[in-house]
């Protein structure tokens, strides 16, 4: 009997492995360019940072709205492979990329006409509120081609397919990084464009990448297809993807509106207090890439299994997934604890920005572990079409610990960053803890798509 325990869960470690190594390789790459990028613009000066840092949380935010279909894509897509359904498969990669692409469109309009009232919105100081303009609209006008990307990868994710989205995304950092590296310094001839130039090597990126998942789906690639013929609005396959997805949109876009009056409680402290706030975010990043590699093997994983019938393994993949993370957290927590300057320093050789940083980079390290139950948990519930509940925890968490703790330790109480960085890692903290226990619970298995 032992050793048939021995023997499944050396299947189950292959399976995580095989969908999350790819996905925690293409992080990497994503993760060695933002470094990249956030060290060529840090160069740059504290506005330049303080600008790319909160322009971004506006494209983050259309990012949530193509969330709302990619991840019903991914879960819808999963559990189809799983049953067999091709069908079913083929036609979400043609819902979620139309209404994908039609987002964008809408998106990037409304971007471009109201660039700078965003940034004031955000409380950006003049100099940061101009070149944060300029960064966000160049990024607005390929919104239509990000959501081909999101798309076409969260739907190979969803059929086990996680190799093709990183080799695809490899290609797209390793040009945005090249490029951004070219027109920052104004290289070989070219003028020195700075901000905008970071943002003009995005664009280019993102072109190439939608360009080439476009090409792989039109003529069918993991059994997946896009056929441009019946790329039309199906009504039936939108509700079932939104019945999944529209709840973690919900949730996804709530938490980032949380996150986006965070910026601006943090902008109110100063063009400093911004600048040390993104590299903390940036240098916090190293430890997420391999805990979200995981929450993507979760969801696919869970998804297949229900899908096939097979839910005894979907708690153990859960698990285990978890382990794996958690482990990651600790150790990469214990080198912000202990080497916070070193890490910081890499980013950024301004001496007021590093000392701000230290202690909202102990704080996350202090909670590492909890943030790897909040993204597998969520993940693995994902995977099931369970995303109400996650969806309500999330809106009450986002505000009441984020915002609200923010608030009180951060201006109240007059610890600064340090203080909003402490009601930051409370609320992962609060639905890391809720979202296991609503895993282990099990209610998950009630749930039809």
């Amino acid at each position: 009997m032992h050793v048939n325990w021995v023997s499944r869960d050396k299947a189950l470690i292959r399976d995580v492995l095989r969908i999350s190594l790819p996905v925690i390789g293409e992080h990497l790459v994503g993760l060695a360019v933002g470094v990249v990028n956030t060290r060529l613009v840090g160069h740059l000066g504290a506005a330049a940072l303080a600008a790319v840092s909160l322009s971004t949380q506006w494209i983050f935010l259309t990012n949530v709205l193509f969330a709302t279909f990619s991840m019903g894509a991914t879960t819808l897509v999963a559990q189809s492979v799983g049953a067999g359904d091709w069908d079913t498969s083929n036609r979400t990669v043609r819902q979620v990329t139309l209404a994908g692409v039609a987002i964008g469109l809408v998106a990037a309009v409304l971007a471009l006409l109201f660039a700078e009232p965003a940034m004031a919105l955000m409380g950006a100081e003049p100099e940061a509120l101009a070149l944060g303009a300029t960064y966000l609209r160049i990024t607005a006008s390929i919104f239509a081609l990000s959501a081909v990307i999101s798309m076409s990868g969260a739907c190979l994710r969803g059929a086990g397919d996680t190799r093709t989205p990183m080799a695809v995304m490899t290609v797209v950092n390793v040009v945005s990084v090249a490029v951004s590296w070219v027109t920052i310094n104004g290289m070989f001839g070219l003028p020195r464009l700075g901000v905008a130039g970071a943002a003009l090597g995005m664009a280019v990126g993102c072109a190439i990448g939608a360009t080439l998942f476009t090409g792989l789906l039109l003529k069918g690639h993991s059994g997946l297809k896009l056929d441009l013929r019946d790329l039309r609005p199906d009504l039936s396959m939108a509700r079932r993807v939104l019945r999944i997805g529209l709840p973690k949109g919900v949730e996804q876009l709530v938490l980032h509106l949380a996150m986006m009056v965070f910026f601006r409680i943090v902008a109110g402290l100063g063009t400093v207090a911004v600048a040390a706030n993104a590299v903390a975010l940036r240098v916090e990043s190293l430890s997420l890439m391999p805990a979200m590699g995981l929450a993507i093997a979760s969801t696919t994983l869970v998804g297949q299994r229900l899908g096939a019938g097979d839910p005894k393994r979907v708690q153990r993949s859960g698990y285990l997934a978890y382990k794996i993370g958690a482990c990651w957290m600790a150790l990469m927590g214990l080198a912000f604890i202990f080497f916070p300057r070193v890490l910081i320093g890499f980013f950024t050789d301004e001496p007021m920005v590093i000392e701000m940083a230290v202690v909202p980079l102990r704080v996350s390290g202090l909670f590492a572990p909890l943030v790897a139950a909040e993204l597998v948990f969520s993940a693995c519930l994902l995977g099931a079409g369970d995303t109400r509940f996650p969806m309500i925890i999330t809106c009450v968490s986002g505000w009441v610990m984020r915002v609200g703790g923010a608030v009180v330790l951060g201006l109240t109480l007059g610890l600064g960053l340090a203080g909003v960085w402490l009601g930051r890692a409370s609320d992962v903290a609060v639905r890391g803890v809720i979202l296991f226990l609503r895993f282990r619970g099990g209610r998950w298995k009630e749930t039809r798509v």
